[in-house]
């Protein structure tokens, strides 16, 4: 898999699960629509990856990081409530995170090693 096809994924899955998980909560907060908004600025910033363009891979591999970071605290939340729909909903949206991080890895090492050998 490529890396612009797993960032695709990913912000496929965090627009999809943040907006579920916002627009089915009983009391929901806009603090849950972050993934949203990250999941669409990582769409738009998606043929810019898929063009390897250096400057927004590497903005998309920052905000990658920024929001698995940002997924730990609804983790811990929907532990704490005993929710096990959103914990399945979090643990879903921070491993298609991870998968994004480790193609971009895979693709920043390609290219180095492809640069090296030109």
């Amino acid at each position: 898999m490529k890396a612009h096809t797993a960032s695709l994924i990913n912000a496929i899955l965090l627009i999809a699960l943040s907006a579920w998980g916002y627009f089915s909560s009983e009391t929901p907060s806009i603090t849950a629509l972050i993934p949203t908004f990250v999941g669409v600025v990582l769409l738009i910033l998606n043929p810019g990856i898929k063009k390897e363009n250096k400057v927004v891979a590497h903005i998309a591999v920052l905000l990658t990081l920024i929001i698995l970071f940002g997924l730990v605290k609804p983790l811990t939340g929907a532990l704490e409530r005993e929710d096990n729909l959103a914990v399945v909903r979090v643990v879903i949206m921070i491993l298609s995170t991870l998968l994004a991080i480790v193609y971009f890895v895979k693709s920043f090492i390609d290219a180095r090693k492809a640069r090296e050998k030109s």
